[in-house]
């Protein structure tokens, strides 16, 4: 039997990072073009809301934001559950960043974190530079000093081309 959906998509430095548009919480829609020419982007795929390892990461995440910050980049979490799960997650746990959701999963299959006819993301993150780039990918829970390293970086790299 044959899935409907297409072989699995793998990312390499370098490539272009696929458009998105998904409902943000805490409002708002957000979309890869926000960020186009202005901001970095951690895009940080999570397999789902409140559960012990993506609570911790999505934690460390919101207590880190400002550091990501000062380097010119913006942490998005985002899995494949809907608005109101993500409430439920940022209020219990003091999230500060947003959180998209990516019900149809379209998004994650089309960054290759949702795999096959399965509903739920991998723990991938891409760091997406500012003209839309894919800079690095992270599978499985993140080192946060060698992202906020990668992001120092970028933001330094960046600011020597200017």
């Amino acid at each position: 039997m044959t899935s409907p959906y297409e072989a699995d998509i793998e990312f390499i430095p370098g490539d272009t990072a696929p458009p998105f548009s998904l409902q943000a919480y805490p409002s708002g829609t957000v979309s890869l073009s926000d960020f186009l020419g202005k901001k970095n982007l951690i895009l940080a795929f999570y397999p789902m809301d409140d559960t012990p390892g993506c609570t911790k990461e999505m934690c460390t995440f919101s207590e880190q934001r400002d550091e990501f910050a000062q380097y010119n980049c913006v942490v998005l979490g985002i899995s494949c559950d809907d608005l109101e799960s993500h409430g439920i997650f940022a209020l219990k746990h003091g999230l500060r960043h947003q959180l998209l959701a990516d019900t149809t999963c379209a998004v994650g299959r089309a960054y290759g974190a949702v795999k096959g006819d399965r509903f739920v993301s991998e723990r991938v993150l891409f760091l997406i530079d500012k003209n839309g780039l894919i800079r690095d990918v992270k599978h499985g829970m993140p080192d946060f000093e060698e992202l906020l390293m990668l992001a120092k970086g970028l933001h330094e790299l960046q600011t020597e081309e200017a």
